[in-house]
């Protein structure tokens, strides 16, 4: 394909670059979703397989591999794949007693890059009354929102608000580099993009100061991997959304704080002064707008106040520090470190994924992520979704990524971990429950209520 020919709206944007070229064996960038359906008699999985391969072959965003183009050097590109087979990526497993413990197991394996990275596992459950869908999308190919598009494509229809297409942006010419009259806009952009990325390296620099981490988020990586997956009730959150005040997002980040300072005393690690910083990734798409393709991200980091003892002291922490982060905006600060990728030409990222891929432990201990659901019910061949849990790649030198979603009424944790360096994730997700049970006893209590039974 010559240079000419290649569309902008089909080049990897520098982020997508990023995610592709940092990936190895032992750590692999794909996203991950575990569906589980109700069955609705003997064969259901077998019908979920089939329908998945019809309805694959239609999707256009599913049939796209990534290939090296020669301009710009070291870019990449999506192309449609010559003579597709959707039987390629849908797999259908033997029956599996443990849904989460076969998910690990596809989180450690990488797609094959030389095809449309992504694959389908069909999982029929042992005991016959349900089966899983676990699906996986390369970061290179789809971001959280594109990915739920791609996947929704797959399931049966229903009336979802139209994505909102954007129009290609237009392939610049080659010649408009030399045109006298674009200088001054040039120089400018070139200042502020400079000014941009020097105010993220300090901020990065800045967030590296004073802080306690904790071995167990950032311990040596063996690329195995062990996924885990807790539900809780969306209306526990709310009452405590609602006593406390902030966001539903803020109650969750939270939880995730107060399970990790469970999980380190557990243990018998010390929490005590631990502040882990947290990449809470962020959206630069419009709202129902999954075009272009690709990334389109940034972040706040956010340093979750593990070490103190009091939940809502923990809780009005991770408020304030989100709303400090919000007032910056997501195009500032050390939480935009995506960013930085769009100041790196394609070839520094072929030459340089290796360094960047080793660097992830020194910007940010752990990675705490939401991915958007309808508030729907959604079927495959008639089946209904039970349960839905998103689980997010882990980068070198880092030991746990934390994945939540909201669907029908309750919050889906999807906790993805080095099997080594984590061989206890059953204990934090235990701890998830714990933590969210005691937020809603000591918010009880203060309004002078009575708390659930059992709750700590």
């Amino acid at each position: 394909m010559t240079s000419s020919s290649v569309q902008s709206s089909d080049l990897l944007v520098p982020l997508d670059l990023a995610f592709w070229n940092i990936e190895t064996a032992a750590h692999p960038m794909h996203l991950g979703a575990l569906g589980v359906f109700e069955s609705d008699g003997p064969g259901a999985a077998d019908r979920a397989a089939e329908l998945l391969a019809a309805r694959a072959a239609a999707v256009p965003g599913l049939r796209t591999r990534i290939r090296p183009v020669w301009l710009p050097v070291g870019g990449a590109i999506r192309v449609p794949m010559p003579a597709f087979d959707p039987l390629e990526h849908i797999r259908l497993a033997a029956p599996v007693a443990d849904y989460q413990a076969a998910a690990g197991e596809l989180m450690q394996r990488p797609v094959e890059r030389g095809r449309p990275p992504w694959e389908a596992h069909v999982l029929p459950g042992a005991d016959g009354t349900s089966f899983a869908v676990f699906f996986k999308f390369h970061h290179a190919l789809a971001d959280g929102l594109r990915a739920l598009t791609l996947g929704a494509a797959l399931l049966d229809p229903v009336d979802l608000p139209a994505s909102r297409e954007r129009p290609p942006a237009p392939t610049p010419s080659p010649w408009s580099a030399l045109d006298p009259r674009t200088l001054p806009g040039r120089l400018r952009g070139t200042a502020a993009a400079a000014g941009q990325a020097l105010g993220i390296g300090t901020s990065l620099a800045r967030a590296t100061l004073g802080v306690r981490s904790c071995a167990a988020l950032t311990s040596a990586a063996t690329g195995t991997r062990r996924a885990a997956g807790v539900v809780l009730d969306l209306d526990d959150v709310h009452q405590v959304r609602k006593a406390v005040g902030g966001t539903v997002n803020d109650v969750l980040i939270a939880v995730v704080a107060g399970a990790l300072r469970r999980w380190l005393d557990e243990r018998g690690d010390c929490s005590e002064g631990v502040e882990p910083r947290a990449l809470i990734p962020v959206s630069r798409r419009r709202p129902r707008t999954a075009q272009p393709p690709g990334n389109r991200l940034s972040g706040y980091l956010v340093r979750l106040p593990v070490g103190h003892e009091d939940p809502l002291v923990r809780l009005r922490g991770v408020r304030a520090a989100m709303d400090r982060n919000k007032e910056a905006g997501p195009e500032r600060g050390a939480g935009a470190v995506a960013l930085l990728a769009e100041h790196v030409p394609a070839l520094g990222h072929r030459i340089g994924g290796p360094v960047v891929a080793q660097a992830a432990r020194l910007l940010f201990d752990i990675l705490v992520t939401s991915v958007p659901l309808p508030g729907i019910g959604l079927r495959l061949g008639g089946c209904g979704l039970t349960e839905v849990y998103p689980f997010a790649p882990l980068a070198q030198g880092q030991s746990l990524a934390v994945a939540v979603s909201t669907y029908k009424g309750r919050v889906h944790y999807g906790l993805t971990a080095d099997a080594a360096a984590v061989p206890d994730l059953d204990l934090l997700a235990q701890s998830l429950r714990d933590e969210l049970d005691g937020l809603v006893a000591v918010c009880a209590r203060e309004a002078g209520l009575v708390t659930r039974p059992g709750a700590t």
